[in-house]
């Protein structure tokens, strides 16, 4: 007898028979999957200071949105350091990247603007414009230029309000660097926004690990996501922006404004976190200097470009291959998953490699041997 819920069943057995079922799988083995660059997330540093914070009666949970009774010192503290620590105009706490991206790209763009994004900018981005009133468009990856071509187009066409520009620092899934300087020159010359997500690049890349568009931040013209659940090791995303920007998201932008506010323990926990970025240089050196390593012996080993920076993809095309590998890889200790449509594009299904301080050289060098014996195995 047919369910309500025969129609769903259908559409996972679908996705079972194309090698794209997801399913929820607990951590084992050596981590090569998390963003928690800089180990912060189980640092004993930033565990005894959230324990010292609970002592002193630091709230769990805030009661409500920022706009009634969830608004805490520390979400005001917090943002107070973020912006000097940044050198943004003002930062803003939000519950999480995903929801920050949402609420910049749904309210700052305008009836009459154009936004034009990296293709492969992230999904949130992707949900944000989707609710933007402004007309949206996609641009090849990292080519500044064409970002320029297409804003002439738009004019040519009789666009007359702003355009944004949308891109990540560093890109997610892929490990390259966007070329901010030139996209910053371009907004500049036509009057543009430019919206950076530096997600995987806060507390790793930059000055002080400020991030790869530390230069540009303070710009009225700029807009900035600093994801708190990576490299910070806590929760939460953190935009920067004019304090115009700010206040415009404050009164129209939904997701801060009818969401429960982020606990304020977490926001102590982002501002200790900034605190260990600031003090303790020697973990993103010890970052960088894995990542070199292991950029290094995999493209020995397998005889491939890699990315130079902490996020190594490892394309294989094919979805059930992706899959199959990544459980090898599991099944010898090593934490690699696998990344499949729609999260990339169609058949490019790879193992997405993140280095991070949770592992060791040792660690790397036995990595890269099995997973040089899988795929050798697989050909």
């Amino acid at each position: 007898m047919a369910t309500i819920t025969n129609a769903f069943e259908d559409k996972l057995d679908a996705l079972a028979s194309r090698g794209r079922l997801r399913r929820l799988n607990l951590p084992a083995g050596a981590d090569f999957s998390s963003n928690d660059y800089l180990g912060l997330a189980r640092s004993p540093e930033l565990a005894a200071r959230m324990i010292d914070a609970l002592h002193r009666g630091v709230a769990t949970g805030s009661g409500g949105s920022r706009l009634l009774r969830g608004h805490h010192e520390e979400h005001e503290a917090l943002e107070e350091e973020a912006a000097r620590f940044f050198g943004s105009g003002r930062m803003l706490y939000f519950g999480g990247g995903f929801s920050a991206n949402v609420a910049i790209l749904s309210t700052l763009p305008q009836p009459g603007d154009l936004i034009l994004h990296d293709m492969l900018v992230h999904a949130s981005a992707h949900d944000g414009m989707r609710a933007s009133r402004a007309d949206v468009r996609g641009v090849a990856h990292n080519e500044a230029a064409a970002f320029e071509d297409a804003i002439r187009l738009w004019r040519k066409e009789g666009g007359k309000g702003h355009p944004w520009i949308v891109v990540e620092s560093l890109y997610s899934m892929d490990g390259d660097i966007a070329p901010l300087a030139d996209l910053a020159e371009i907004a500049d010359r036509h009057d543009a926004f430019l919206v950076i997500d530096e997600a995987h690049a806060t507390g790793v890349h930059g000055p002080d690990g400020r991030g790869l568009a530390a230069e540009l931040e303070g710009r009225e013209n700029v807009i900035t996501l600093h994801t708190c659940g990576k490299a910070l090791g806590a929760f939460g995303g953190l935009v920067g922006a004019s304090r115009t920007l700010c206040d415009f998201l404050i009164n129209r932008a939904r997701p801060f404004i009818y969401a429960t506010a982020p606990p304020p323990l977490q926001a102590l926990a982002v501002l200790e976190a900034l605190t260990l970025v600031q003090s303790r240089p020697e973990r993103r050196t010890a970052l960088q200097d894995l990542a070199s390593f292991a950029n290094r012996r995999i493209g020995e080993r397998l005889g491939i470009a890699t990315s130079r920076t902490q996020i190594i993809p490892i394309h294989l095309g094919e979805d059930a291959k992706a899959v199959r590998v990544a459980e090898r890889l599991q099944s010898a200790g090593f934490d690699i998953r696998a990344i499949r449509p729609p999260t990339v594009p169609a058949r490019t299904a790879r193992l997405r490699i993140t280095i991070t301080l949770n592992v060791d050289q040792g660690t790397i060098e036995r990595m890269v041997d099995q997973l040089a014996h899988i795929l050798e195995d697989e050909r």
